[in-house]
């Protein structure tokens, strides 16, 4: 080999890694959340070892719902039916204030019937289109930021409201007005919280002129909306998983193509290995054992900072091996939701969602987020800390 060859050949080497580096770097920056959940899996992987116990780990229920629901959301974005529907609501409200406050309530009330993963994949296109066509696209991570508030507290005043409810609902027998007794103050205090937080956005006069209120095809916008019907109460168990998803996944295909490729599948892979992550950790004795002595001394605390590390769900289900003070312990998984982008998993895609609009935005995004989302937590931490000496 001559020696031009072989610097050739060293050159195209160095460009090679040089694509590569390029290349992981991208991904990192675009997928910052989903690296982290990747790297704790593996990380857990090391103390707890794959095997047999690992198939239990995953809702893959859950992700085929989100897999549904994405789908059919990308679909009607791509006739223009969520455009459609800002447009009316813009007619209807008038101002920012009001649009805002609109948004919040709706998706506030959404997670109580069709739980907060839902209600976010329904309300966030829709508000994301209302700031957009009226030019007001500076306020979004703000008004993204308390659509993820609103639907992670909204549904913790009932049983069904969110899937820790349920879960805790079920395994310490709790009584319906009891637990909405229990539930009552926080649920009233974060609505109060969420409305004056409202009064963060001007009363600027909106308006959409120029922007089509109408979908491109009204049979499509119909037929889609019963998808996505089908796909709420795939959720909700009402239709058995292994029909309507096969429907939904074929009639998209056939109808909709394109829709398939936009569904953000980064999302879905977070999902599946923070579930990896939550499932080692609670196989860990160490970490068990320390759990059921600080459980001990303050349930609410420790509830709240467990759902910052494993998010509320899985630390519901960890949790109520180690305690009695049922509580507590449905207090503090509800309000913990609120806090780190991992408390309530639901927030990861708010986060996608944002930062998929705005690339170089998930910093400001991140600050944005942290500074709402702890506040309404300490706020509603020390909120409950009086409730439960009267209940």
């Amino acid at each position: 080999m001559t020696s031009d060859s072989h610097s050739l050949s060293h050159h195209s080497f160095r460009q090679f890694l040089h694509s590569a580096a390029y290349g992981v770097y991208t991904f990192i920056h675009k997928n910052a959340v989903l690296t982290i959940a990747v790297a704790v899996a593996l990380l857990t992987s090391l103390i707890v070892p794959p095997d047999a116990g690992y198939a239990s780990y995953v809702d893959y229920k859950l992700i085929i719902c989100l897999f549904s629901t994405l789908a059919v959301i990308c679909a009607l974005r791509n006739i223009g039916f969520f455009s459609a529907l800002a447009c009316k609501t813009v007619a209807l409200t008038g101002n920012l204030r009001s649009s805002v406050l609109a948004l919040i309530y709706i998706t506030f009330i959404g997670s109580m019937i069709i739980a907060n993963d839902m209600a976010l994949l329904t309300f966030l296109p829709l508000g994301y289109y209302v700031l957009h066509y009226t030019s007001n696209e500076k306020y979004m991570a703000k008004l993204f930021v308390l659509q993820n508030i609103s639907a992670n507290l909204g549904g913790m005043l009932t049983p069904f409201g969110n899937p820790q409810n349920i879960y805790l609902y079920n395994y310490y027998n709790i009584g319906n007005l009891e637990f909405m007794k229990i539930m009552s103050v926080p649920f009233a205090v974060a609505l109060l919280m969420l409305t004056l937080s409202c009064f963060l956005f001007p009363a600027t006069k909106l308006s959409v002129s120029g922007f089509s209120d109408s979908v491109a095809s009204k049979k499509r916008a119909v037929f889609y909306s019963a998808l996505f019907v089908a796909a709420i109460l795939m959720f909700m168990k009402v239709i058995p998983y292994a029909i309507a998803f096969p429907v939904i996944l074929l009639l998209i295909f056939v109808t909709d193509r394109s829709a398939l490729k936009k569904v953000d599948y980064a999302l879905l892979f977070t999902f599946f290995f923070f579930f990896i992550a939550a499932g080692n950790l609670s196989r860990i004795p160490a970490l068990n054992s320390l759990l059921s002595s600080l459980l001990q001394k303050n349930t609410l605390l420790w509830s709240v900072i467990s759902c910052q590390f494993i998010s509320n769900v899985p630390s519901a289900i960890l949790l109520s091996n180690f305690t009695d003070n049922y509580k507590a312990l449905l207090i503090g998984v509800n309000i913990g939701g609120t806090g780190t982008l991992i408390a309530s998993l639901a927030s990861l895609i708010t986060f996608r969602s944002y930062v998929s609009l705005n690339k170089n935005s998930a910093l400001s995004f991140l600050k944005t987020f942290t500074l709402f989302s702890f506040s309404f937590l300490i706020i509603l931490y020390f909120v409950s800390l009086n409730v439960l000496k009267f209940i």
